[in-house]
């Protein structure tokens, strides 16, 4: 199931842990602070599971939406096109 994830998280160091991490995923970066990918549910709840630890005791907010292909395929982009180099994020 295409999964999306989202967060606000302050601390740099933590935000570039998670950010590493969902790429270890197989997510891909489409904003700042949102990662995209098809995960299994077994996938997602490992994912999950392992952002928890990461952001365990911190003012962290992660938010995950799992979303069947129909609900993707009528999302709207509006603006340009972005493409982010992961490093370009890191601090």
């Amino acid at each position: 199931m295409i999964t999306l994830v989202i967060y606000d998280i302050t601390d740099d160091e933590l935000r570039n842990k998670v950010a590493s991490f969902l790429r270890m995923k197989g997510l891909k970066r489409v904003q700042k602070s949102a990662f995209l990918g098809d995960l299994s549910h077994s996938e997602r709840v490992n994912m999950e599971a392992g952002v928890r630890r990461l952001i365990k005791d911190s003012k962290a907010n992660v938010q995950v939406y799992p979303l069947t292909p129909a609900c993707y395929s009528q999302r709207s982009v509006i603006g340009v096109e972005m493409s982010y180099d992961e490093e370009e994020f890191l601090v």
